[in-house]
């Protein structure tokens, strides 16, 4: 085959797929100026491809500013973007060859949809469930100032009121778990895991501050895109870091590192902490799992963030496990696929 027809042949599976992807996709040119737009696109925005192809962007989507904005702004851009219908599309925009744009609206009104009812559920379970786990609580630290307690009824009570603290925080956890589990959607769009990484270190901060925990971050630069869910994502690392910081010592570091190549992207998180008996090391992805070590279990805890990690990573087709030695410390990996530079 020769070069002319290899390259006629790519052309042909481009045509087809921007014609037949359920994505809008629109081409802009230096002008900014309509060069092409699929089916999608025109079917998302209610408009016909001849009625804007050539045609001004800014003009012709001046009632859409934040499509208007995906437009004429310059480099990448991520916004919401309003359709006709109460629907809305997730907008992505960036620029590329001979100074032209492409802008990408992934329909998200389903996806959103499902989102909020999840929020729903989980405020509906913090209510039901929380309140009542709250109360035994307090009623745990009421019962001590009725009378002095011996030895044995003191055991008991703190037993009390550390399983309701358990409990308290475990509900959420199992909400997100029981959703992820369920095949809930997860976005689709391009990540740099080193701004997740930045924002998960800092949401994280006042924790290691309280616990007096120094976090080191390294980041290969740039690190290479991948496709995936921003937020669940950003919920691995933090519980990664949560609990590197929560089972380490006071004055020590937790260090993070992200690196890749084109194929697969790493982050390991790893602590000079408690560390993972060598029969544990497998289970403690396990729901519910926790060691039986002491030190462990005198941390509140509800052996639900590994599992979470675990099951966001391999919908996201990765892979996460760990390393460690008991009373040295513990390392956390997970992999990505790369799918785009």
């Amino acid at each position: 085959m020769t070069e002319t027809e290899t390259s006629s042949d790519a052309l042909v599976g481009y045509d087809f797929i921007f014609r037949s992807t359920a994505d809008g996709i629109l081409i802009l040119d230096a002008e900014r100026r309509v060069q092409a737009m699929n089916p999608a696109a025109a079917g998302l925005l209610g408009v016909t491809v001849d009625r804007v192809i050539g045609r001004n962007a800014k003009a012709i989507f001046r009632t859409n500013q934040a499509l208007v904005n995906l437009c004429l702004r310059d480099g990448n851009q991520q916004l919401d973007v309003r359709l006709p219908r109460q629907r809305i599309a997730q907008g992505i925009a960036d620029d590329i060859a001979d100074a032209q744009r492409i802008i990408l609206l992934q329909d998200v009104t389903e996806q959103r949809s499902i989102e909020q009812r999840r929020e729903m559920l989980s405020k509906a379970i913090a209510h039901d469930l929380r309140n009542p786990i709250a109360a035994v609580g307090g009623y745990a630290d009421l019962v001590g100032r009725f009378g002095t307690l011996n030895p044995q009824q003191k055991k008991y009570l703190t037993r009390i009121k550390q399983t309701s603290n358990k409990l308290h925080e475990l509900v959420k956890s199992l909400v997100d778990l029981a959703w992820i589990e369920a095949g809930m959607p997860l976005a689709h769009v391009p990540v740099r895991l080193d701004e997740i990484i930045q924002k998960a270190v800092r949401a994280n901060s006042h924790v290691a501050h309280k616990h007096k925990i120094g976090v080191a971050v390294s980041l290969q630069t740039p690190l290479p895109k991948i496709m995936g869910d921003p937020v669940r994502l950003q919920m691995v690392i933090q519980n990664l870091l949560h609990n590197a910081v929560i089972y380490s010592a006071p004055e020590s570091n937790v260090a993070i590192h992200g690196w890749g190549d084109v194929h697969e992207i790493y982050c390991s998180v790893a602590d000079r902490g408690i560390g993972i008996a060598d029969t544990e090391l497998e289970l403690v992805f396990d729901r519910m799992y926790r060691s039986g070590d002491e030190r462990v279990r005198e941390i509140p805890g509800g052996g639900l963030g590994l599992t979470v990690a675990r099951t966001i990573i391999k919908r996201h087709g990765g892979d996460i496990w760990a390393s460690s030695n008991l009373d040295t410390g513990s390392t956390f990996t997970f992999v990505l696929p790369v799918v785009g530079a």
